[in-house]
């Protein structure tokens, strides 16, 4: 008999909600506020903050930071507006900090 497997997924740190799927990874190669993150086209079970201006690594963003529904940790964040036009794929994506999320059903 086979073993039913779910989707491969990520989880809140803290509180173990189901924030992001480990098939929308777009890039491993990012940098957050405290280390390594991961760009995902999509996230789930997140709220956001509001927008703000922020100068990062690769420029002017308008990025408004995401949390845990649950629990409210700080996440990362989702890239509203790219001023550059190298950066425009980044719209509408979503940022997580490697050290503030966890694997699930691998």
């Amino acid at each position: 008999m086979a073993e039913l497997v779910g989707p491969r997924l990520y989880s809140c740190c803290h509180c173990r909600n189901h924030v992001c799927l480990h098939d929308d990874i777009i890039s491993k190669a990012f940098q957050g506020r405290n280390g390594r993150a991961f760009l995902f086209s999509h996230a789930m079970n997140i709220s956001m903050g509001p927008k703000e201006d922020r100068h990062l690594t690769t420029g002017l963003h308008t990025v408004a930071d995401i949390y845990c529904r649950d629990c409210r940790e700080v996440l990362g964040w989702k890239y509203e507006r790219a001023f550059e036009e190298s950066q425009k794929y980044k719209e509408g994506k979503f940022i997580f900090e490697k050290a503030k999320i966890v694997k699930e059903n691998w």
